[in-house]
């Protein structure tokens, strides 16, 4: 019994070892939020802003957000990473249930080259895109930063296939015998069996396409349209750094992945638990 004690205390200590390196740069950043460029500099460093609950406490934000139009940045962001991660829970589950319970000629090979795409960096195929994006006449707007995530994407395919071969066959049997097509098994059935993936994929891809600044960056020179990533980068240059403006955007940046996080948690959550409920 003390034995086991004294374990689970060392555990303890280890996870909040653990959880205070994780939680503590998000804490500087945004601490240092509240602060002047003077202040970050300072030696030794303080971890307590001058102005925190007092006159001023929100000048970096209320600059970011009125002197850099920041909240249009957030806003295109929340356009492109939104309406690209929808892309992705429509498409990828259609894909993964054609290759699970369809079979067609040369399914095999399709999903081989699928895979491969998983492997191949996408540095090295952003320039024939950019290519191909240039003579469609895209440039400039945010088509090809939503476009491509409506094509089947590898990963959430590759997802969703071993969701659906979890569920039982005996489903798709039972669904074929009494006369339901294989759009009707796919909407009825399998779909929404699939409320934590679908909320896990959904996730990734917001967050991959809201942190993606080399696509804005190739497609995107009007300042009207730029997102979130290009719009840090206003606070930087080949020769200084504005870190209280800089670090002041970066947490504005990060609360709507906090929001659409524990709007999708709860969806995890419940199919989980009804998932043991059911079993």
């Amino acid at each position: 019994m003390v034995k086991k004690k004294s374990s689970n205390i060392i555990i303890l200590i280890l996870l909040i070892v653990v959880t205070f390196i994780s939680i503590f740069p998000f804490a500087w950043m945004v601490i240092n939020s509240f602060m002047s460029d003077d202040q970050i500099y300072a030696f030794p460093p303080r971890f307590w802003p001058e102005k925190l609950f007092k006159k001023g406490m929100w000048g970096n934000y209320a600059t970011v957000l009125n002197a850099y139009n920041f909240l249009k940045y957030i806003i295109n962001s929340l356009i492109v990473a939104g309406l690209a991660a929808i892309g992705q829970i429509v498409v990828c589950p259609m894909a993964a249930f054609a290759f699970a319970k369809m079979k067609f000629r040369g399914s095999k090979l399709i999903f081989t080259l699928l895979l491969v795409t998983l492997m191949i960096p996408h540095q090295v195929t952003i320039i024939p895109e950019y290519y191909l994006m240039m003579k469609i006449g895209w440039l400039d707007s945010y088509l090809p930063l939503i476009i491509p995530s409506f094509l089947a994407g590898a990963f959430g395919t590759f997802m969703f296939i071993s969701v659906f071969e979890s569920i039982p066959e005996a489903l798709f049997d039972a669904a074929i015998i009494d006369g339901a097509s294989a759009w009707k098994i796919y909407t009825h059935v399998y779909y929404p069996e699939a409320t934590a993936p679908l909320a896990t994929l959904f996730i990734i891809a917001f967050m991959n396409n809201w942190n993606d600044l080399l696509r804005p960056m190739l497609y995107i020179s009007k300042p009207d349209l730029y997102t979130v990533t290009l719009g840090l980068t206003q606070f930087q240059s080949a020769y200084s750094s504005q870190w209280s403006l800089l670090l002041a955007g970066s947490v504005l940046s990060v609360l709507p992945l906090i929001i659409v996080y524990l709007f999708c948690q709860r969806y995890i959550i419940e199919n989980s638990l009804s998932s043991g409920v059911k079993g």
